[in-house]
């Protein structure tokens, strides 16, 4: 079962990297966010970095350990005994949705660019449990940028430590029902602020987080036939301003949980769309969002500005952190990391990898 924040509750412990992620986007009873100490903040923030599957046997590994089930039941608390969840057969509606039209979350539907370029991603954490996020193709020299949230890639710790990195990470772009419509993707290469090089003692994944340092970003692997990622699935535009007060912005991603009714549940086979203005959250004024009925899974997934519902393109400002939890503000609202100079620096670095 689970509380009505979406934290699955059992008599068994939860295990070590599920935690970690559950930190942020799914725990009901974290502790108030603490904020950056003043050594932390005078730190440059820099660039750290993690190589991922670089040889062809590698690469093949990685792609047959994420079969149809595996997928399926990334992120249950007991995969051993959790039956596999099933299809989500909602209706394609390929009418565009009217422009700027609120939605606190549904079943995305209605197809466009949005749908090749977002996709569900895939990672085991160092205890061995499986997990998922969400990640967008974004425009880049190399073709093979994807950006996510830095808490879907690691945790707070020593980067040279293996363990303090998730491994097998896969990237499935437009992922539904336990297919792979347009291939899976290892990573080649991942990277996020050396904030999260802290020592774990003294700080957590949420310190980093409501500083504004949870942006990951990820080389893909070329395709099983030799193409660059955004080559198959297009991309979005990624954009580094400040934001706007109630700026009108849709969120997507892949969510385990609903936020906003207890009874409902999402399974991560289908995308899952909201929208409406969004604000600062009163506890993390870093941290952007606005109602949206998504919890755990949705985790990296892209916020979207001057985004084109005929279409399905925008404009990529941040990715989903965390909820009112964490950044307080109403029940049933979703904050996302927005982008800036830390970013962008991340950004850069990806966009200068090859592939």
């Amino acid at each position: 079962m689970s509380n009505t924040c979406g934290t699955p509750t059992t008599r068994r412990a939860l295990p070590r990297g599920l935690a970690a992620v559950g930190a942020l986007l799914l725990s009901a009873t974290t502790a108030a966010v603490l904020p950056p100490t003043a050594a932390a903040a005078a730190e440059r923030d820099t660039v750290t970095t993690h190589s991922g599957a670089t040889t062809a046997q590698e690469r093949g590994r990685i792609d047959a350990y994420w079969t149809p089930d595996r997928m399926r039941l990334a992120g249950a608390l007991i995969p051993e005994i959790t039956p596999v969840p099933a299809d989500d057969d909602t209706p394609d509606d390929p009418r565009p949705l009217p422009a700027d039209t609120p939605d606190p979350g549904a079943v995305w539907t209605h197809g466009g660019a949005v749908e090749r370029s977002v996709g569900r991603l895939f990672f085991t954490f160092s205890d061995g449990y499986d997990g998922s996020c969400t990640a967008t193709v974004v425009n880049s020299a190399n073709r093979s940028t994807v950006v996510t949230a830095a808490h879907c890639l690691r945790g707070v710790g020593a980067a040279a430590t293996d363990d303090t990195w998730n491994h097998n990470l896969y990237f499935v772009p437009g992922y539904r029902n336990g297919t792979k419509p347009l291939g899976g993707f290892s990573i080649r290469a991942a990277a996020t602020s050396s904030r999260w090089d802290a020592d774990p003692s003294g700080t957590r994944s949420e310190d980093v987080a409501v500083a504004g340092y949870d942006t990951g970003v990820l080389v893909a692997n070329r395709s099983a036939d030799g193409r660059r990622i955004a080559d198959v699935t297009g991309s979005q535009r990624i954009g580094f301003a400040p934001p706007a007060e109630a700026e009108f912005v849709h969120a997507f991603g892949y969510p385990k949980d609903r936020l906003n009714d207890p009874d409902g549940r999402y399974t991560g086979s289908r995308m899952i769309h909201c929208a409406g203005p969004a604000g600062p959250g009163p506890k993390a004024p870093l941290l952007w969002g606005g109602a949206c009925d998504m919890s755990h899974g949705a985790s990296g997934g892209p916020h979207v500005a001057r985004f084109d519902p005929a279409t399905g393109t925008g404009t990529v400002v941040g990715v989903t952190t965390t909820t009112d939890d964490v950044a307080g503000g109403p029940a049933g609202t979703l904050y996302a990391t927005r982008f800036g100079d830390s970013a962008h620096r991340l950004y850069d670095w990806a966009q200068a990898r090859t592939s």
